[in-house]
């Protein structure tokens, strides 16, 4: 039992009082010494990326957009026109973003990590926890933070423009008339005109609301002992939490400002897309009114806008099958422009808070990925001991993915273990993924952000249609195959796994539409920032295990250290 749990209400609440003292100091402490170092890491890492990418970027983004069949020529025309502003939109705020998240990362972790020491057992592990968590970690994790977004903008973007490039040519081609080209340019000024003053000035007049529902709400939750403030170890953080939430506003003010710039944009959009200037306008008088609303949703004022909220669509879809609609095209990797709405402001949620023990129930985004890469590590030990993969398609992964033998490695493996957490979901009749160590994750505990919603939905889907057709041990054998291999007829014909290739034409179609489908998925989450660099582990992990499997030495006796030059 801990000292401080002997200890009658008044003496903890001074303990209380002074271990919030002491851990502002001394994370404030940490923050000057750690913040510049991490800081600095982060803004040169990143800023050197952009920068020194930005000629390959340029290249790459117009070589694609004149090779690309989906657009023609007057369309072409126009983009290039507008790429220069795109451009520098992309260059001001990537730099600006740079700078403050390498600030805000440097100076602020090392603060909330000392404070997150309180959640350790006793009193030592808790001191020891608040002068060493942040330190060296905040300056490892601002290097992970370079190498993740260098992947993103080295590996992540050229690929999807290369799969922009090959994918077939759509029967609809995108057409532009002259005419309306200067409609385009003049309702995107006006957006910008706009959006960007009303946007600020709406959320500069709610922000003095905000900073005070947002402290009546902590408060409230202290005084009550609800949300973070039901566990005594999370006091400290919560306490933290109440002095930053000005920064918070302040930070929500600022994304106000930067979505309202691709709002602004995207009434160019909507007059490329309803071939009306006068629907442009309109665009952007409403889009006025739903910002209104929506901050009004979060601060729980009164429903509604004092500003007029035209119709700027032909036809008004409802929420219900805009959803199902999305879902549906987003499995099958064609997400139409037609049914994206422009995006809208991020806002911290004022709600009441759950407690750490009701948080604890909800699967996190770590520990999806870690299964992912968990599962890719055990299924391709598996195909390594069958033969399916060989050391040479690992090495080859390792040097370049641009030939055939690493798409094996880079599409076919990850596809192959996706399917398999499918299938064992679907034999234990889960409602939702069934993860390794019987973690399951359902639409009630997954975690609940616009990424997960994009690929979870039709994960989901997918998984039902497969569930559906219930497919036979040898077709599965054969979706295997396909999966791993793709159009490499040599390696699927050298592979006897006993699938058995469906005779009947329809459901030979319904196997290619699924490895189709998850073959999209995989290389959409293979763009994710992190994946790169843990699914490259998971690579040398498995050359260390043929290593050993050649060598006949014991797993475990040779460190995955050995392949670190490879």
């Amino acid at each position: 039992m801990e000292l401080s749990q002997t200890w009658s209400p008044g003496l903890k609440g001074l303990y209380v009082v002074f271990a919030f003292c002491s851990a502002l100091f001394l994370g404030f402490l940490k923050a000057v010494i750690v913040g510049p170092v991490s800081a600095l890491i982060l803004i040169v890492g990143n800023v050197g990326i952009i920068v020194g990418l930005f000629p390959a970027h340029i290249a790459w983004t117009i070589y694609t957009l004149v090779k690309i069949d989906r657009f023609d020529i007057p369309l072409k025309v126009a983009i290039l026109f507008g790429l220069p502003a795109l451009l520098g939109i992309w260059l001001g705020l990537s730099v600006a973003g740079s700078v403050l998240v390498g600030v805000g990362y440097g100076f602020f972790t090392p603060w909330v990590s000392t404070f997150e020491a309180f959640r350790h057992g006793n009193e030592l592990n808790k001191f020891k926890h608040c002068v060493v968590d942040g330190t060296w970690g905040t300056v490892e994790g601002s290097c992970t933070v370079v190498r993740d977004f260098a992947d993103l903008c080295y590996h992540s973007y050229p690929l999807y423009l290369k799969e922009l490039r090959e994918s077939p040519a759509s029967e609809e081609v995108r057409t532009l008339r002259l005419i309306h080209i200067p409609a385009c340019i003049l309702v995107g000024v006006l957006g910008l005109m706009v959006e960007i003053p009303l946007y600020t000035a709406i959320a500069v007049v709610k922000s003095p609301y905000m900073l005070f529902k947002g402290w009546y709400r902590l408060i409230h939750d202290m005084i009550s002992r609800e949300g973070p403030f039901l566990e005594v170890a999370c006091i400290p953080i919560a306490g933290l939490t109440i002095l930053m939430w000005p920064i918070v506003v302040v930070g929500s003010i600022i994304l106000t400002v930067v979505s309202s710039i691709f709002v602004g944009l995207y009434a160019a959009v909507v007059v490329y897309q309803e071939r009306s200037f006068k629907r442009g306008v309109t665009y952007v008088i409403a889009m006025v009114a739903e910002f209104d609303e929506y901050t009004n949703d979060w601060l729980y004022l009164p429903e509604g806008t004092i500003f007029p909220k035209p119709q700027y669509r032909k036809r008004a879809v409802s929420q219900l099958s805009e959803l199902s609609v999305r879902g549906r095209q987003a499995a099958e990797g064609k997400l139409s422009s037609a049914t994206m709405e422009a995006p809208a402001m991020h806002m911290p949620s004022l709600a009441n808070s759950r407690s750490v023990k009701e948080s604890i129930h909800e699967v996190k985004m770590v520990q999806i990925w870690g299964h992912m890469m968990r599962s890719c590590e055990l299924r391709g030990k598996q195909l390594l001991d069958e033969e399916a993969i060989t050391p040479s398609d690992l090495y080859e992964w390792l040097k370049s993915e641009k030939s055939n033998e690493g798409s094996i490695i880079s599409v076919g493996l990850p596809s192959y273990s996706f399917l398999h957490t499918i299938l064992c979901s679907i034999r234990s009749n889960s409602p939702g993924l069934l993860l390794l160590d019987d973690v399951e994750v359902t639409y009630l505990n997954r975690p609940h952000d616009k990424l997960t919603d994009w690929f979870f939905n039709p994960i989901m889907v997918l998984k039902e249609q497969v569930k559906v057709i219930k497919l036979e041990e040898g077709e599965v054998r054969f979706l295997e195959k396909v999966l791993l291999f793709g159009s490499i007829r040599q390696r699927m014909e050298a592979w006897d796994n006993a699938s058995l290739v469906p005779q009947d034409v329809l459901r030979a179609a319904q196997v290619q539409g699924i490895s189709r489908r998850m073959t999209g998925m995989m290389k959409g989450v293979s763009k994710l920032p992190t994946y790169r660099r843990r699914f490259h582990q998971v690579v040398k992990n498995l050359i260390t295990y043929s290593i050993q499997k050649e060598a006949t030495i014991p797993p475990g006796s040779i460190e995955s250290t050995s392949i670190e030059d490879v």
